[in-house]
């Protein structure tokens, strides 16, 4: 976490237990505890903050750029234009099929 190696961290435990004394080391590593984690979820939740920031900053570009994107398709192609209609096919007109010529499905009712 910090850069703290088992033989820094075995030497930090020998002085903590010359200094403090074995009778009230077990409450001050409980107070230790208690502050680390405080420290730990003040830490977490000051991370989570810039992450939404971070977030909402990125949405509100990308809005931006829709935005953007659609006046300028709304300005090439306005609503009120009337544009042609796509050519349609003739319609198909009846065939009438030779009996020696079609193949046997395609003959016309008599």
């Amino acid at each position: 976490m910090f850069g703290v190696d088992t033989t820094e961290l075995l030497l930090i435990a020998v002085a903590a237990l010359i200094f403090i004394g074995p009778k009230d080391l077990p409450r001050a590593m409980r107070t230790v505890g208690y502050w680390v984690g405080r420290i730990r979820g003040m830490a977490r939740h000051f991370t989570a903050g810039i992450e939404t920031m971070m977030r909402d900053a990125e949405l509100e570009e990308m809005e931006r750029k829709w935005r953007e994107e659609n006046d300028r398709i709304m300005h090439m192609h306005p609503p009120e234009a009337h544009y042609p209609d796509p050519p349609q096919p003739p319609p198909e007109q009846p065939r009438m099929i030779d009996d020696e010529t079609g193949p046997p499905g395609e003959r016309p009712l008599p």
